[in-house]
């Protein structure tokens, strides 16, 4: 592996890392994986003649906790139309990802400085440290 040999000793360095443990998975949020429902509202369309269609327009209805609208045509077929901004009925799954800010750089790790729980807290963290480089190098 070809590396840029650093000016500094490893101790002046942040080493920004996000890891992802293999094959696992976790039940994540709509919003989490960028659900195209919970973005935009969805349709659910249901034939209200057969046991199965009677059963889920029952559960939307009364237990789902869902905010929707009902058309129902007079051939037995029911649309139920659900806002943006809710949970779904598909149950997502993603990789979990641990984001970690580590004190050293590839040739001595001294420790972690920080975990952070959210993506969005390590990207602040990451710009907050490469605009604190850029004053120094501006200052000289």
């Amino acid at each position: 592996m070809n590396r840029i040999e650093p000016v500094g000793p490893a101790a002046a360095y942040k080493t920004y890392t996000i890891d992802s443990p293999r094959d696992t998975t976790e039940r994540a949020a709509c919003e989490q994986v960028g659900c195209g429902a919970y973005r935009n509202g969805w349709r659910t369309v249901i034939d209200e003649r057969t046991d199965l269609g009677r059963a889920q327009a029952e559960y939307i209805r009364t237990r789902s906790r869902r905010t929707f609208r009902e058309q129902r045509a007079g051939d037995g077929m029911t649309c139920f139309i659900f806002e943006s901004g809710q949970r779904c009925f598909t149950d997502h799954k993603t990789r979990p990802e641990t984001y970690a800010v580590h004190l050293g750089d590839w040739r001595q790790n001294f420790g972690t400085v920080r975990a952070h729980v959210r993506a969005a807290d390590w990207v602040d963290d990451f710009g907050e440290h490469q605009l604190r480089i850029a004053d120094r190098i501006e200052k000289g």
